[in-house]
């Protein structure tokens, strides 16, 4: 299968929840499932103050991050999968949303907490490593990123183990600590800062 050259630009993501609102099955996959109870499981601490989720989607992974964070941005390319999110999450007050793609569009701020799930394989190499550079820029000391990637084969820039080892290459070089938590489906890391 060949591979696409050019990061995937936003109306690639809206045409597909334009064509199908949950196009992935976020909502009703046991992968899924699976893999947001080991997202969850794999933060490090009860609560995080401020938090940021790259490529929230339509929100599902949003709703179990919100219960553990005083305030969270998610950011989507996507705004028809953004409308989603939204609308599914408008009893949380202290979730923000806002339509940004990465790495132009990376918003500023300090977090504690990090979450990039299904998101970095998206990019190109030296896209990728401009979001990790600008991720380890946005961690406030002591914070954490968690990473997850699919590992199965695509069409995508980039795969799940080069998106995951290319993200570590460069959050080892600014010290961060790697934990590598599960890898047979899917790639889950975790990375802290000093």
């Amino acid at each position: 299968m060949s591979r696409r050259r050019d990061t995937i630009e936003a109306g690639y993501f809206d045409a597909l929840y334009s064509a199908d609102p949950d196009p992935w099955r976020f909502r009703t996959s046991a992968y899924e499932h699976d893999k947001y109870r080991a997202t969850i499981e794999a933060l490090d601490r009860p609560r995080y103050a401020a938090a940021l989720e790259v490529g929230c989607a339509i929100g599902v992974l949003t709703r179990q991050l919100a219960a553990r964070c005083d305030r969270l941005l998610a950011i989507d390319g996507s705004s028809v999968a953004l409308a989603q999110a939204q609308r599914d999450c408008a009893a949380l007050a202290h979730v923000d949303f806002a339509c940004r793609m990465v790495p132009a569009g990376f918003p500023s701020g300090r977090y504690d907490l990090i979450v990039l799930s299904e998101v970095l394989y998206y990019l190109t190499a030296a896209d990728l490593e401009a979001v990790a550079q600008r991720c380890c820029d946005a961690l406030q000391p002591g914070g954490t990123i968690v990473l997850c990637h699919w590992l199965g084969e695509t069409d995508y820039p980039l795969t799940g183990d080069q998106a995951t080892d290319g993200f570590a290459a460069t959050a080892l070089r600014r010290s961060l600590v790697r934990e590598r938590l599960a890898g047979e489906v899917y790639r889950l890391e975790r990375f802290r800062a000093p």
